[in-house]
């Protein structure tokens, strides 16, 4: 067993790490950067956010959703630049959750131009998953644009959150979605009208209680009366 397996990580230890030529190194400074107390991990997170290496920046975002609470205004600023200018899809997805988590509502419009402008179906995905978490009104119209997404899994993305974000216009949206073919959209549905309290959605609840698909059915048990 070697020394570090079985000593803590220290401030110190992982900025040796950090400072490191090999990536692999800056890499599991940002995995032990868990074991710190979070406002020095934090700090230290801002600059592995910029590292070289996808990897490295893309471990460092992650963490943000948890970390960033540290400080807000710091965080902002990153994820954002990380979101609109990082030429890797999974850097900039992880940037678009950390926003999402985090409630930066600021950030809406950048959120908004990336899912408008980019081909990456990871991207877009996660900036549609992630205003659901935001829960910005403003959302509203871009999620029901997402609804007719070439790729089904942005579709549900837009599902959920449209159950997230509230609005009531969003059931009659979804309605069309209670017989799809893919019981997994179907469940989504299930989740997102559940969180609507209308005739339409209980009458929804109640024809998806059928379903062929346990999960389906048990989901829409839970949320009718």
């Amino acid at each position: 067993m070697t020394e570090d397996t079985v000593m803590s990580p220290t401030p110190e230890s992982v900025q040796q790490l950090l400072a490191s030529p090999d990536f692999g190194d800056r890499l599991r400074a940002v995995n032990q950067m868990r074991d710190l107390d979070p406002a020095v991990a934090f700090g230290m997170l801002q600059t592995a956010a910029v590292d070289g290496n996808a990897r490295v920046r893309y471990a460092a975002l992650s963490q943000f959703t948890s970390l960033g609470q540290q400080d807000l205004d710091q965080a902002l600023p990153i994820l954002r630049a990380a979101l609109l200018s990082d030429q890797e899809p999974d850097v900039q997805a992880a940037a678009a959750d950390a926003i999402g988590a985090l409630h930066l509502t600021t950030a809406f419009e950048d959120l908004k131009a990336v899912y408008e402008s980019s081909q990456e179906w990871l991207v877009q995905f996660s900036i549609i998953a992630a205003l659901g978490e935001l829960g910005d009104a403003r959302a509203f119209d871009l999620l029901v644009a997402a609804l007719e997404a070439s790729n089904e899994l942005v579709v549900t993305a837009a599902i959920g959150s449209l159950g997230e974000l509230g609005d009531p216009r969003a059931v009659d949206l979804l309605l069309p979605f209670v017989t799809a073919d893919d019981w997994q959209l179907r469940h989504r549905v299930a989740q997102a009208i559940g969180q609507f309290d209308t005739p339409a959605a209980r009458a929804a609840l109640e024809q998806l209680s059928q379903d062929t698909a346990a999960i389906v059915a048990d989901t829409a048990k839970h949320h009718l009366p």
